[in-house]
Parts: C-alpha cells; structure tokens; sequence
C-alpha cells in the first residue's frame, strides 16, 4: 500500500474543509504567533506539538490530521511525524499559514472563537423542532468552526436559563446576539461574526438559507426547494432533533458541494447525441 502523502496544499485543503470527509486540523504555531494572529484555519484548534503523542487517544476519528504552524517546518513537521510514526495519515500544510493567507483563503475570527467557542467541544443551545436556520446554524459550526460543537435543543421559554446553567450559547431567538437581524438569519449573522461571509459559496448559501426560512423565494431560486425538503425532513424525524440533524447535514452538504465545483452544470433530457 502506498503511503499517505506527507504533505498538503492551501488550495487542496480548502477543497476538503466544509465536507464530511475534511480532515481534522491542528493549529501548531508558537503561542506567541497564536496570541497575535487574527484567526485560525477553519475548523482547527490549538495543540503543542511535542505533546503529539497523546493527542490521538480515544479519538479514533483523528485518521486524516494536517498540522499548520507558522510557514510549514519544524513545528508542524515533529507533529507530523510522531503521528505518522503511531499509523495516522498525518500531513503538514505546505507553506503553513503564511501560504494560506497568501492564497486569501478564509480564516476563522479569532475574536469570535475566543467569545463563543473556547475551549473544546463547544456547546449551543437552541429551540426544539428545528427545520431551516437551526439546522443550517449547526451545519456552518461543525464544518467552519468547531468540528466536535453539541447542541442541545430545549422548549423556547427555557434556551436562556438552560444556556446559563450549562454555559452553552444560546442562538436563533429572541435576545441573544446569534439570532436574526433584521432580514437577515441567524446564519448570516454567525458568518459575520465569525468573518466568513466573504466566502462566496458560503454567502450564496445564506441567501438560499434566508429565502427559505424568511418566506422570501426570490432571495434564491434554490429557497423553495430548501423549505419543501426541510419540512419534509422536520416531518419524518418527528420529534427526534438530532436524527434531523444528521439528515439535514447531508442537505447542507450537498448544496455546498453544488455551489463550489457543480453549480454550472447542466442538465437536460434527452441527452443530444454526440
């Protein structure tokens, strides 16, 4: 078996992040270079990396890793090799951080994650039932923000006080800053915040996201079909939130996925001959 490649380019890790299969990644720069960058690859999260070794323990979905440090050498390199060394398909972003915001690829708001995510498996609260914006909401933490998010859904009266009694953070109602504003969703706002909606792909899909969760079709022609599947969605997972999460994922996948490499083509029967 041929060995995985040692290491990654911005462009093709950016290909991967947003998707189910993206890799988990690890920010290895020197805390110093940490505490003064403004943001963070999506989706990674800070880790020493000559404490390697541990990092893989009971975390068996950790088999495709990139490690990032400052310009893709030593930091990112001993991680690297001590996963390599213990069997995960372990790779070293090439040009590290410096090569992606060469590239102007996204980075994550440091500010933000500071405020609502801090530490690991960050946690949200948020009202029962979901069907457009509270399961886009999830879909865009998870895949940009903080891959092991948990999310709790409660009856509305009770989001606030079960936010302060378990230190999650509340979204998508009344009073909180993660909420809709104006015309615009919770899922806007989280892209705001988090310094994501000047990705093109992502700003297109909150248009498709609002259009259908604010009764407005002409927003996207995509917006009608989103409120048909996720009512239908909301109909068959009954009362059980998380399964419709996990279904609803797959939508947000896939029109992700259309977005980026799929939204020129076209399709039409029958076929013209060649």
């Amino acid at each position: 078996m041929l060995a995985a490649p040692f290491a990654i380019s911005p462009q093709d890790l950016w290909t991967l992040i947003g998707s189910p299969s993206a890799p988990r990644i690890i920010d290895v720069r020197r805390r110093e270079i940490l505490d003064s960058s403004p943001g963070l690859l999506p989706g990674a999260s800070w880790r020493d990396p000559l404490e390697a070794a541990s990092w893989p323990h009971g975390a068996g979905r950790w088999m495709s890793v990139v490690l990032a440090c400052k310009e893709g050498h030593e930091r990112s390199q001993t991680a690297a090799a001590i996963l390599r060394e213990q069997g995960f398909d372990a790779r070293v972003l090439t040009g590290g951080y410096k090569a992606w915001t060469d590239a102007r690829l996204p980075l994550v708001s440091k500010a933000a994650l500071a405020r609502f995510a801090p530490g690991q498996r960050s946690l949200w609260v948020t009202r029962r039932r979901p069907k457009i914006d509270r399961v886009a909401c999830p879909w865009l933490i998870r895949r940009f923000i903080d891959p092991d998010a948990r999310f709790l859904f409660v009856d509305p009266p009770e989001v606030a006080a079960v936010a302060r009694e378990t230190g999650g953070v509340p979204f998508d109602i009344d009073g909180v800053e993660l909420s809709h504003d104006g015309e615009r969703c919770s899922f806007d706002t989280i892209l705001r915040l988090f310094g994501l909606e000047s990705e093109p792909s992502l700003a297109r899909l909150a248009s498709i996201v609002r259009g259908a969760d604010t009764a407005r079709p002409d927003l996207a022609p995509e917006a009608s079909g989103l409120l048909a599947i996720s009512l239908g969605l909301s109909a068959l997972a009954d009362d059980n939130d998380h399964e419709l999460l996990e279904r609803g994922f797959v939508v947000y996948d896939a029109l992700y996925a259309w977005l980026r490499f799929a939204a020129s083509e076209r399709h039409n029967w029958p076929a013209k001959a060649a």
